[in-house]
């Protein structure tokens, strides 16, 4: 199919001057002066009028975790609690709305304790007033902590006596559980909780496909493929459902069977997946206070959170990824965990570079770091909407001089550094008009401006989730702007963020969104 768009506003990411765009067999053939572009018009072009609509680039994430995503679909969402008396309502009306067969698990996502008027997590015994006689899991919003009920703690064999895996946290008070796991302990046990039906999980992808469509992406990543996500991806793939592209990085441990079984999707896309390369985690989450810090937590002796992983494990991983020729990306959200992951980097040297390594978040990436993440060529990819959904609770955890440093974006840029955004979906929605909006205004939910100083211009903001992110994956040649011989990947908007206020670009609402030429969603 031909097709030519034209008489709308272009925004290409690209120096030459476009009044319209000719595209055939996925690819973008010309750009260039409407004069120009319809000498290609035949009787089997399809010609657009945008009406005076703007199109640009479609959007790439650079960092999410799609099957998670599409678990949110199954799961009690508790994201608009404000209180315990919230989360006991939600829960009840999920178990009265719902067909919950006796040993059915019951899993919720998206409590923050920040956000509730108690300002504490939810205990296992209260959890068990709501629901005795189903296993039941809360999620924290970070996804690296969770609450778990009596019953759940006994099908899982978690008692007083069960030992914590290194980096990991199982919570007790005067000897008894208290129901709340942490990083390397929660990630271990949840595992463990069954998956649901292949049917459900199958349709849940498919909704999750769309959710992202209708934020402009065209480019999905998840974040994490372990051994339980495996025979998802094989579902998924073998029913042809999956239509956005899709880059999946390993856990290191189940390499092996990944590429057996993925052997095809090894660093190209094969049926719209490819396998990107490893994923580790090296800290957690600030706003749980187990991110590692090189200094401690405000109101805090010696606190600074905790590592996930030694040295020695971390040195081991880079190793492999360079032998493999492979890329690596590593969840940091402390100054601490990128020190660690940044000195792993310099020992395999200037060799790493061809790799892109990539921080992932780089919440607290020290200023006086960044020399050194340019030299090795590390990829910062920046959880910059933490300005606003935690910046307030930065300020309480870190004093406001650290908090305004968090995701250093202006400094960044000033060092040419390449850099990214994210937002960790299903943390957040995947909404990129909002993270734009918070690189350019770093405003928290309370009001307040957190580091005016890393404030970025708008067009970078948008390069990062565009041109930067293909970089990211390798595929800035194919995707991220609308030049000649690129995929047609374009999203059409109501709004031309160049041409509203400030507080308006995150209200920009995507009209439709088009994949190498064909519409995947549509308002």
């Amino acid at each position: 199919m031909k097709k030519i768009y034209y008489n709308g506003k272009f925004i290409t990411l690209e120096p030459e001057e476009c009044e319209a765009i000719f595209i055939q067999d996925k690819i973008i053939k010309k750009v260039g002066s409407k004069q120009d572009i319809f000498a290609f018009q035949d009787k089997d072009t399809q010609i657009i009028d945008l009406k005076g609509k703007t199109i640009m680039p479609s959007f790439i994430d650079s960092h999410s975790h799609f099957i998670a995503v599409a678990n949110g679909f199954l799961q009690v969402s508790l994201k608009e609690c404000s209180n315990m008396k919230d989360i006991e309502i939600k829960l009840q009306e999920f178990m009265s709305q719902n067909k919950i067969g006796e040993h059915d698990w019951i899993m919720a996502s998206g409590y923050d304790q920040n956000q509730l008027q108690e300002k504490e997590h939810i205990t296992k015994d209260r959890l068990d007033k709501i629901i005795e006689n189903n296993p039941v899991v809360l999620k924290h919003t970070s996804e690296h902590a969770g609450v778990f009920n009596t019953k759940a703690l006994e099908i899982l064999g978690i008692t007083s006596k069960t030992l914590a895996p290194a980096g990991g946290k199982i919570e007790q008070k005067e000897g008894e559980l208290t129901g709340l796991l942490e990083e390397n302990a929660f990630i271990e046990y949840i595992k463990k909780v069954p998956m649901p039906d292949e049917k459900a999980l199958l349709n849940a992808c498919i909704k999750a496909q769309q959710k992202y469509l209708s934020y402009g992406i065209t480019t999905i990543q998840e974040g994490m493929l372990t051994k339980e996500l495996i025979p998802i991806y094989q579902d998924l793939l073998e029913s042809q459902e999956l239509k956005v592209d899709l880059v999946a990085y390993m856990d290191m441990k189940i390499k092996e069977s990944v590429k057996k079984i993925f052997a095809k999707h090894m660093k190209s896309y094969e049926k719209n997946m490819k396998i990107g390369g490893y994923k580790i985690f090296l800290d957690g989450s600030p706003q749980l206070k187990t991110a590692w810090l090189r200094k401690p937590y405000k109101e805090e002796k010696i606190y600074c959170g905790y590592p996930t992983m030694t040295d020695e494990q971390i040195e081991k991983a880079i190793e492999e990824t360079k032998k493999e020729n492979m890329q690596i990306l590593a969840h940091c959200n402390g100054d601490k965990a990128a020190e660690q992951f940044i000195h792993a980097i310099k020992k395999e040297g200037k060799a790493m570079i061809p790799l892109r390594p990539v921080i992932i978040h780089a919440q607290l990436l020290g200023l006086d770091q960044l020399e050194e993440v340019k030299e090795y060529g590390i990829i910062p990819s920046f959880f910059v909407a933490h300005t606003y959904y935690w910046g307030d609770v930065h300020i309480e955890n870190l004093g406001i001089e650290r908090a305004r440093k968090i995701s250093p974006v202006n400094s960044t840029l000033k060092q040419e550094i390449p850099f990214t955004f994210h937002q960790d979906a299903p943390v957040i929605e995947p909404n990129m008009f909002e993270t734009i909006w918070c690189a350019v205004k770093r405003k928290t939910k309370n009001g307040k401006i957190l580091g005016e100083e890393e404030r970025i211009p708008l067009i970078e903001a948008i390069k990062a989730v565009t041109i930067n992110a293909a970089y990211q994956y390798f595929e800035e040649n194919e995707k991220g702007s609308i030049k000649e011989g690129k995929l047609a990947n374009f999203i059409i908007i109501d709004k031309n963020p160049f041409e509203v206020e400030t507080d308006e670009i995150k209200n920009i609402q995507i009209l439709e969104t088009i994949k190498e030429g064909e519409t995947l969603w549509k308002n």
